[in-house]
Parts: structure tokens; C-alpha cells; sequence
């Protein structure tokens, strides 16, 4: 598996970020990533420099063998939150979708 990770100008200290996100993926998403071949993680501060309540954005999108990508998004207050939080409904969405696979055989 994959992962790529995006942030947009705002968001500082990207080498810790990228190593978070990897170490939060890895996890969260280790017993569920046999059919995933890529993540993509995009990172974004909505207000750039003002602070604000649920500012922080990211966006999680899976690539599936054979099948369509599934994404999930979470807002916090803090970057690590707004991760926890997409990985968190990321590992969701993939114990649904693979579970509904399962049930069909």
C-alpha cells in the first residue's frame, strides 16, 4: 500500500505530519489494507492564518483493487484530530465495503 500525502502552503512541519499520517494509517488500516494499492491524504488549514473551530481539514481517499476509490472527511480544531477522525471513517467505510464483498461470495 501506498500512501501519498498532500498539504496545501499553510500547513507547517511537513515531515512530522507525513510521519503521523503514516503511523496512524498504518495503525488504524493494517488489518483491512490487503485489497488497498494507494492512499491519498490531503491536508488543509480552510482559514489559512486565522484560527477558527474546525478549521483544519483532511480529506482520505482509498484506491481498491477493482473497484471504485472511497473517501472520508473530517474537520477539527487541531491537524491530528481532523487525521484521527478521517482514518477513523476511512477504516468504517472499508469495513463495510469489504464486508458487503465477503457476504456476495
Amino acid at each position: 500500500m501506498h500512501i501519498q500525502v498532500n498539504t496545501d502552503n499553510t500547513i507547517s512541519g511537513r515531515d512530522d505530519v507525513v510521519r503521523f499520517v503514516e503511523g496512524v494509517i498504518a495503525s488504524k488500516l493494517n488489518a483491512v489494507s490487503g485489497p488497498i494499492t494507494r492512499i491519498e491524504v490531503h491536508l488543509q488549514d480552510q482559514n489559512a492564518e486565522k484560527s477558527g473551530p474546525d478549521d483544519k481539514r483532511c480529506m482520505i481517499e482509498a484506491r481498491l483493487e477493482g473497484r471504485q476509490p472511497v473517501s472520508a472527511t473530517n474537520t477539527a480544531d487541531n491537524l491530528q484530530s481532523a487525521i484521527t477522525g478521517a482514518v477513523d471513517k476511512m477504516r468504517n467505510i472499508l469495513d463495510r465495503e469489504l464486508g458487503k464483498a465477503r457476504e456476495r461470495r
